[in-house]
């Protein structure tokens, strides 16, 4: 994913609608009661008493607001920086589009890859915190040997409320819970207006794109937001949870016949060369649909969905994506 490339669909995905856009706050306030994720007694930004933090592996308590924190997420990543948290260590990105280039550059450690960190220099930099989530997950049981590690990965079969869990954990880790409970309930409540327009626009079906190939995807996958809770009803029942979907046709996409079709171009968001989903979808069949025949192939912005899900931002898009096709 070359960031020239990526430039001018990365700014168009991540403008915020209005209720999204929110007043920082100039300063954090005593904690509310009642956080699923973590429980702090903190009452300021940076924070000297504990957080115990549940996550996907277990629960850690961090003893004070970290000051030397490695990230093997790219979404956590996203979150992160626009929070103005600063981070010292991430893998090997040689892909980040503009906004996130700074951390190519060797004023933040490489720690490795997001599937093979370099544990000598994780032990190396010392850090308060390391964070995985998603892709990097496998690695949390050596990386905890080093250091205090959460593994944020976000449940695919409950997105939104996993979502909001992770992300309020990062919020009472760094002392930003006020930012990110106003965010995150901005976006409830949009999610919940595309919720309750969405079934009424008919069936949809998200198809990922690679190497000339296509994969389906349902409720529960990857990207199952899109059903549930964003309300688009399935097109096809049945369809596995895998990682990798399922491969499809042309005459599966047909015998489908969505009224909305979601394409994520998998090659462009890595920046690997192949043929553009554009390219693979003009098909005899496929324009037979109830979806191209209305103009309702959406597609989707490769880094917000395919790079960096579990962003702040990034769901902020996605959800705001699906809106729009639907309104």
């Amino acid at each position: 994913m070359h960031c020239d490339s990526l430039r001018h669909r990365l700014l168009g995905a991540l403008v915020i609608p209005a209720l999204f856009v929110l007043a920082a706050c100039g300063s954090t306030t005593a904690p509310g009661s009642g956080d699923s994720a973590a429980s702090s007694t903190s009452t300021s930004s940076a924070s000297a008493e504990p957080v115990t933090v549940t996550h996907a592996q277990g629960t850690t308590t961090i003893p004070a607001t970290p000051s030397k924190v490695v990230v093997f997420d790219i979404g956590v990543l996203v979150t992160l920086d626009e929070l103005g948290v600063p981070v010292a260590g991430v893998p090997q990105l040689d892909t980040l589009p503009d906004s996130l280039a700074k951390y190519r550059s060797d004023d933040y450690a490489k720690v490795g890859s997001l599937f093979e960190p370099d544990y000598e220099k994780v032990a190396a930099l010392d850090p308060d915190l390391v964070i995985v989530a998603g892709r990097s997950s496998a690695a949390y049981p050596e990386l905890s040997k080093i250091a205090r590690t959460v593994d944020l990965t976000v449940d695919n079969g409950n997105f939104l409320s996993s979502f909001r869990q992770r992300t309020e954990a990062l919020g009472a880790i760094f002392g930003k819970r006020d930012q990110i409970k106003q965010r995150l309930d901005a976006l409830d409540t949009v999610a919940a207006d595309v919720a309750a327009k969405a079934p009424a626009k008919g069936t949809g079906l998200v198809v990922l794109t690679t190497g000339g190939k296509m994969s389906a995807y349902g409720p529960g996958s990857r990207f199952g937001i899109v059903y549930d809770p964003l309300g688009v009803r399935p097109a096809v029942d049945d369809l596995s949870t895998d990682t990798h979907g399922n491969a499809i046709s042309a005459e599966f996409l047909a015998k489908a016949d969505p009224d909305l079709l979601y394409v994520i171009d998998r090659d462009a968001a890595i920046g690997e060369s192949g043929k553009a989903a554009e390219q693979i979808l003009d098909n005899e069949l496929i324009k037979q649909t109830k979806a191209a025949k209305h103009n309702k192939i959406v597609y989707l912005d490769g880094f917000v969905w395919y790079v960096a899900p579990t962003g702040l931002s990034s769901v902020e898009a996605m959800v705001k994506a699906i809106g729009d096709s639907v309104s």
